[in-house]
């Protein structure tokens, strides 16, 4: 067959093979941020690729599929490994079009090293021990087999893959945050897959790739790379400053229209910047804390579209979530199962740290602005490796959901005891006697829940009005007493010690459990604390950090 032919054959397969991984390569995603998306990203950028070639006729040209794996990877570009992914296609495949039209060592070799001029050319400020690592050693690979003229195609391509896990092993030594989370780079493990997954195919082989004499085995490689695959747990936010992901299609409509401007106005806006395509199209990628401002100015310069705006922060909570499953569910398969076990929704990585503190098997990240599913809460409670199981729903808004999932539950006995705050959920596992019957514990629960008075303080969106008609404004802060608007003002600890003020009016409390939300550091959170101590000298304060977005302050008075 001809390299065309080749490509047209043999790219869904790899595709398929990264698609295939891609949960497990979401969850290696540590670097630049923890956000558990690469895998994602890469496999549909993949895909846009595969609908691309396969749309071409019988008789396509390589230059023909070199245009179509270009286009469709510009298009389908998802992320920064998305987009990085889709330069590493675009220079291979037009590395490609000047070879011979029979694959052999010397032109897979000139192939992927025109792929690496072109993906190292795209990327400002390359980073050891990423994707880009692995393509560079890859290439050097196949340059190494084109210069022994013994090795056939075979033999080219088992060594290839053979190096690129080689290299993926490699990535903890050259990048600390690798090291620190104990995972390999997960972009470098989506490009190896994605050419043993091509290699497989061009071979023959549905599985592993055999050892060969010329080179370590792709096998004992691949193992190496499972040694350095023992996930860990990261609730850090500190991959980078900037929360939001934002990537757009740009159609310039000024032929003078200044790449290297644009890069620098990127550049200020926040980090993992990248600018790729050609006049008049372009994929446009970076981490800003101001997606907004960066749609502005480049719609000054021409149009845009296929816009996505991801929350960082949140994926990296859904992340973490996902990793804290899988090991409960690996320790759950090994112990026997219990009569009873809880399932929590939380905003917050804080939050979630405390319920599971207090007995909580499983938490749910959710909120007020971002409700889980019935089929998140049912999934949750099969998680969970008891006969019994308790939801806390932590959110008015979610109870719905909780009571249908505990309804649609076949295989256990599913109670929702209706906290509405995390707070509430804190209170109710606090009450929980392990010794006493699934009926008792439950009323306990319920009781518990009786004598807390939660509050919450949040900025405005728009304008509306408290519940005593005080008119609120875009920007103020609202302090919320048990679902009503009661407090008004421009400042988050005043508003936040009127709203205790007014909760202790109304009824008598002794303990103030407090929690500091993702946007309040720890010096105001600091001082914050001291002013309710100096205010309300009679509450006991219990603070604590909850992480949770968009609320500087959740707190509970019982």
């Amino acid at each position: 067959m001809s390299i065309a032919s080749d490509i047209r054959t043999f790219f869904p397969v790899a595709a398929q093979a990264v698609a295939d991984k891609a949960d497990e390569i979401n969850k290696l995603n540590v670097f630049p941020v923890p956000d558990g998306d690469t895998g994602t990203n890469m496999s549909l950028t993949l895909g846009t690729v595969v609908k691309e070639i396969q749309a071409l006729p019988a008789n396509a040209t390589i230059e023909q599929v070199a245009a179509a794996i270009t286009h469709g990877s510009l298009m389908g570009a998802r992320g920064n490994s998305g987009v990085i992914t889709s330069q590493i296609l675009r220079g291979i495949a037009e590395g490609f079009v000047d070879a011979d039209d029979e694959l052999s060592p010397r032109t897979i070799a000139a192939a992927m090293h025109h792929g690496r001029e072109v993906a190292f050319k795209a990327v400002r400020k390359p980073v050891e021990g990423t994707i880009l690592t692995v393509l560079r050693d890859v290439s050097a690979k196949a340059e190494w087999c084109a210069k022994q003229r013994r090795m056939d195609v075979s033999e080219t391509v088992e060594a290839i893959v053979a190096e690129a896990y080689e290299s993926v092993a490699r990535t903890p030594d050259l990048l600390p945050v690798l090291k620190e989370n104990g995972v390999v780079d997960s972009g470098a493990f989506g490009l190896a897959t994605l050419i043993e997954g091509y290699a497989n195919a061009l071979l023959g082989k549905a599985g592993d790739l055999r050892s060969i004499e010329t080179t370590v085995s792709a096998e004992d490689a691949k193992n190496v790379v499972a040694g350095r695959v023992d996930i860990e747990i990261n609730d850090d936010w500190a991959g980078s400053e900037f929360r939001y992901c934002t990537e757009f299609l740009f159609h310039a409509e000024d032929k003078g229209f200044d790449e290297a401007g644009t890069l620098a106005f990127l550049s200020s806006m926040g980090d993992c910047e990248l600018l790729v395509g050609a006049y008049p199209d372009y994929k446009i990628h970076v981490h800003s804390n101001e997606p907004h401002v960066v749609l502005g100015h480049m719609l000054e310069h021409g149009q845009i579209f296929e816009v996505f705006v991801h929350n960082m922060d949140l994926e990296a909570q859904d992340r973490t979530a996902s990793i804290a499953a899988d090991k409960q569910a690996a320790a759950s398969a090994e112990e026997p199962t219990k009569e009873l076990g809880f399932v929590a929704v939380a905003a917050g990585s804080g939050e979630a740290e405390i319920l599971h503190s207090l007995g909580v098997d499983v938490v749910v990240f959710g909120g007020q602005t971002m409700n889980p599913s019935t089929a998140d809460i049912l999934d949750a409670v099969n998680r969970v490796n008891a006969q019994n199981v308790i939801v806390l729903p932590g959110n008015g808004n979610i109870v719905m959901a909780s009571e249908a999932a505990a309804a649609a539950c076949e295989d256990k006995h599913v109670v929702v005891v209706r906290a509405k705050s995390v707070p509430q959920e804190f209170s109710a596992m606090a009450v929980v006697d392990q010794g006493a019957s699934l009926e008792d514990i439950v009323e306990a629960m319920r009781d518990a829940l009786e004598d807390v008075h939660d509050g919450e303080v949040t900025t405005a969106v728009r304008d509306s009005a408290a519940a005593d008609g005080t008119p609120i404004h875009d920007g103020d802060v609202m302090g919320i007493a048990d679902g009503e608007i009661v407090v008004v003002g421009n400042d988050v600890k005043q508003v936040t010690l009127d709203l205790i003020h007014h909760i202790l009016e109304q009824d008598e409390g002794d303990i103030l459990t407090i929690l500091a939300g993702a946007d309040m550091d720890d010096t105001a959170f600091g001082e914050l604390r001291d002013a309710i101590e100096i205010a309300e000298p009679d509450l006991e304060v219990d603070a604590h950090r909850g992480e949770q977005p968009l609320y500087p302050v959740v707190f509970s008075i019982e």
